[in-house]
């Protein structure tokens, strides 16, 4: 099973303590995550199922290129962080 792990700061907005979660890609794992914790999902993907502008995900430490169906291949014991992007100057 892969770990996701959900940054501090991103807890401080909703309840998402890290978990393990099956799946062969990042939509399959979140999918996975979202079943116990619905109110998470909002926060990560927006309304078409994207990851939301203000988010990034890493597999074992790379980020995703696939933002938009979610189809990059998570190994089974993976580490996927999710986590808000920053911006500003």
């Amino acid at each position: 099973m892969a770990t996701v792990t959900f940054t501090a700061n991103l807890q401080r907005h909703v309840a998402c303590p890290s978990v393990e979660a099956v799946g062969q890609t990042v939509r399959e794992i979140l999918e996975s995550v979202f079943r116990d914790n619905e109110q998470v999902r909002s926060y990560v993907l927006d309304d078409q199922g994207a990851l939301r502008k203000h988010m990034n995900i890493f597999v074992d430490g790379e980020p995703i290129r696939d933002r938009t169906s979610l189809g990059d291949i998570v190994g089974a014991n993976a580490e996927v962080f999710i986590m808000q992007a920053l911006s500003g100057g």
